[in-house]
């Protein structure tokens, strides 16, 4: 984010309001829970932000079919499946950045509160000043700026600027934002599309844009009101919905019916984002290139997110890989990619890059561990750790307190000589773990250099090392992980003198 004092001020003040940490639980095929300090993690909110400009007038009608076209839109353009490794939800930054900035006691559950980050509560009957009213009334103003009074300044045949208002609607982040601004001495109002996310490709983008901007003067000519046509509620699940599953999701529409979001797209709502974009006069050649995206992508049923999610699973698939090379991958071949100009439902899927997985120097330990760790506590018995490593075909068993800081480590040799022991002396005793264990044993955060990792593991000849971060146990890395790196660094080798 840009270092203005603005962001500061509304980092520092959206933190006081959460009273503490900021919480973060997002579940989808995997499961995401973290605790942040400030709310930067909205950075990975990235959009493509469009504005459509109406009258006062026009406003309420163009507004409610914003509403209304979120979900299937969202379905269409959903981009963004994956957040720190974790596979999410299609569109996970809807999630994400409602939580960054959610002020909210967790404690009042009993009451409706909304979040900043929203998609809105109603319809909008008349006029855009419902909205402004609203959103006052809600959220408490967290920023001001210089004081102006508008109606002074109207009788003098100045336009008021209204900052004060700008300032807070700036805090308040609905997904269709009424927006109120002065071009040339002229003022406007502008519906501010926030849900669409950036990519996968730049012409990806502009055909969003196309079948958003499209649909919303096709409904237009074809409705007159469509508040009597479906519930609010509809269309806030269907968005919530297409955030959640992308082309997948089902949805109810203005016909009555329910749609699977790829049919509705492709049967009904292509035509009407061409029909609307004639009517604004847009050239014909664009748009049967853009919209064409938009149905090619549909019935291919490979949208950005598909699309990752896809290449992620080939690669596993593939095996010899693990899931940092994965994750860098992907990157390395999107970016290869979007240099192409091609729409993202043409790219083929990604697959893991010889560098990615060859390089050591510029890794990190979080790079090669394993997060998926099976621990015990120091009071089980060292019988069961002795079958949970013969089920799982480890070596190595660490052991943890209530609160998942690291207490000891066990290895399978310790394991051995333990049973060992039991068995010479001819006492059937139930041993502890904690009678075995490496009690503190020698850890490293995720952020080492994985040259250092090595390094401190043949210094301390040691087996595997504990990862641990802001005193909680999140991985383990061992002496097994590095040689299956050195083997296919030495492969590679061979194959590069061949």
């Amino acid at each position: 984010m840009a270092p203005k004092p603005r962001y500061f001020t509304l980092n520092d003040t959206i933190m006081a309001l959460k009273g503490g940490m900021a919480q973060y639980h997002i579940r989808g095929v995997d499961e995401l829970f973290f605790q942040h300090d400030n709310i930067m993690v909205e950075g990975c909110n990235t959009s493509f932000q469009v504005h459509f400009q109406v009258t006062p007038k026009t406003f309420a009608h163009y507004y409610n079919i914003a509403q209304l076209i979120s979900g299937p839109v969202l379905s269409v353009a959903s981009n963004s499946p994956v957040l720190f490794g974790k596979r999410l939800w299609r569109e996970t930054r809807i999630a994400l950045f409602q939580q960054a900035v959610d002020t909210r006691s967790s404690n009042l559950y009993l009451r409706d509160m909304s979040p900043r980050v929203h998609f809105g509560t109603e319809w909008v009957n008349d006029s855009v000043i419902e909205i402004f009213r609203e959103d006052i009334a809600r959220f408490r103003v967290i920023m001001t700026s210089d004081y102006e009074d508008p109606f002074e300044m109207l009788e003098k045949g100045e336009i008021p600027r209204l900052r004060a208002l700008q300032l807070h609607n700036g805090t308040v982040y609905r997904w269709n934002r009424a927006c109120y601004g002065i071009s040339g001495n002229k003022p406007h109002l502008r519906i501010e599309n926030r849900l669409l996310p950036s990519g996968p490709s730049t012409v990806d983008e502009i055909a969003n844009a196309a079948f958003w901007c499209g649909l919303m003067q096709g409904i237009a000519l074809e409705h007159e009101d469509i508040r009597p046509l479906m519930d609010f509620d509809e269309a806030k699940s269907n968005f919530i919905g297409s955030a959640r599953r992308g082309l997948a999701s089902e949805m109810d529409w203005i016909d009555g019916k329910r749609w699977r979001s790829a049919d509705l797209v492709v049967e009904q709502l292509v035509d009407v984002a061409k029909n609307g974009l004639r009517a604004r006069n847009v050239d014909e050649d664009d748009i049967q290139k853009y919209i064409g995206i938009i149905d090619e992508r549909v019935k291919s049923q490979m949208t950005g997110a598909q699309w990752q999610l896809s290449s992620l699973a080939t690669m596993k698939r593939a095996g010899n890989n693990s899931r940092a090379e994965r994750l860098d991958s992907l990157v390395q071949e999107m970016i290869k990619y979007q240099k192409t100009e091609k729409p993202g439902h043409t790219w083929p899927l990604a697959e893991v890059v010889p560098k990615a997985a060859n390089t050591i120097h510029g890794t990190r330990v979080e790079h090669f561990m394993s997060t998926d760790l099976f621990t015990v506590r120091e009071d089980e018995l060292v019988d069961f750790v002795a079958v949970l490593m013969s089920w799982q075909h480890i070596r190595h068993i660490l052991v943890e307190d209530d609160d998942h800081g690291l207490v000891g480590l066990v290895t399978h040799r310790s394991i051995l000589k333990a049973l060992t022991d039991v068995s010479h002396s001819g006492h059937d005793e139930d041993l502890p773990v904690s009678a075995i264990m490496v009690r503190d044993p020698i850890s490293v955060s995720p952020e080492m250099a994985t040259i250092e990792a090595i390094g401190l593991m043949r210094e301390n000849k040691l087996g595997a090392l504990p990862v641990v971060l802001k005193g909680q146990l999140v991985g383990i890395i061992t002496e097994t992980d590095f040689n299956l790196l050195a083997a296919r660094l030495f492969d590679d080798s061979i194959r590069g003198q061949a």
